[in-house]
């Protein structure tokens, strides 16, 4: 065979793996942003816990749960072999996803769950523009489009709150920060995600103990249930976290961020229709906006790929990125 032949060869089976992977990480997506999007189903049994302590409870059972994931994957070696700067972008990813922890937990306890919802409204803006100025994401014109509609509808929310939403916005620069260390973390998701709460489940348990001592925990005060659904935070905790993982190291962070207004959109339904909380009208024109958003974002994506040729969104190659992978082309290695 000529080499024009092997090379029309490879490139031939290359798309199928291509687009198997875009598949995995798609629907590895959407399962971690509809989950969170229930979690204000699960937080509010766990009263009267504080959210510091919460937190601190999610971070360390999710510790005990990503334990005996890697003991069951017999998968520890590789969580030793991860070299110094990986670890410096775990624990970038930690912090910043503790941070979203603790700010959603004490919003949502607070009696402030629009602002929360509205920080999962802001938090695909966030991730798409961090996408386009850090990874040379591009976007198509009807995608820019899209991007100013759900500018547009955030402003609409915003206003229809009477004031800034500043919970609204630490929950979505915090995650979207844990996107972009998620997206350069050439390490498997779940040797990451143990990482991340290794680094600090010592500072957790401290606290918890501390808690404990001086009697205001209250993981002992109520019950075996009570300790039980503390317990629990740690696998509703790192199931989404695994999908999330996952999914942005296989699409671009662009796409990642429009999965995201699956979570305002459940939020939404579960306050009507479960908790019977009122939407006035300028909250229905704001999600109205952001869903037609998310459909011509959509839309001009799948365009993009029955044509062929690289997505209108897709990550341009990068040097530095594909021999960060361990390639040799300068081509990203999604895996």
């Amino acid at each position: 065979m000529s080499e024009g032949g092997r090379t029309g060869a490879g490139a031939g089976a290359g798309a199928p793996a291509a687009d198997r992977t875009h598949a995995v990480g798609l629907l590895a997506g959407v399962a971690a942003y509809t989950l969170w999007g229930f979690f204000p189903a699960f937080f509010p049994l766990l009263d009267p816990a504080g959210a510091v302590e919460i937190l601190a409870h999610r971070i360390v059972w999710s510790l005990v749960v990503m334990a005996l994931v890697l003991t069951v994957m017999r998968r520890w070696r590789e969580l030793r072999a991860v070299d110094r700067a990986s670890w410096g972008r775990i624990l970038g990813a930690a912090v910043f996803v503790s941070a979203n922890w603790g700010v959603y937990v004490y919003t949502v306890n607070s009696g402030r769950v629009t602002e929360a919802a509205l920080g999962y409204t802001i938090n695909p803006l966030v991730s798409v523009l961090l996408g386009v100025l850090l990874f040379r994401e591009r976007l198509s014109r009807p995608q820019v489009w899209a991007v100013g509609l759900a500018v547009v509808a955030v402003g609409v929310l915003t206003a229809g709150y009477g004031h800034f939403p500043s919970l609204s916005v630490i929950l979505a620069l915090s995650f979207g920060m844990y996107g972009v260390m998620k997206k350069s973390l050439r390490v498997d998701p779940v040797v990451g995600m143990t990482g991340e709460v290794l680094v600090t489940a010592p500072f957790a348990l401290a606290l918890l103990v501390w808690m404990g001592a001086v009697g205001t925990g209250s993981f002992t005060a109520h019950g075996p249930g009570h300790a039980a659904l503390l317990a629990a935070s740690g696998l509703v905790t790192v199931v989404p976290l695994l999908l999330f993982a996952v999914a942005a190291q296989r699409i671009p962070l662009a796409t990642v961020g429009m999965l995201q207004y699956i979570v305002p959109v459940l939020q939404m339904a579960w306050g009507i229709a479960v908790v019977g909380e009122h939407l006035d009208a300028v909250q229905w024109a704001g999600f109205a906006l952001i869903w037609a958003a998310v459909i011509v974002f959509t839309a001009a994506g799948r365009r993009g790929r029955r044509r062929g040729g690289r997505s209108p969104h897709e990550p341009l190659p990068s040097r530095s990125d594909g021999a960060r992978a361990g390639g040799s082309d300068g081509v990203v290695d999604p895996t």
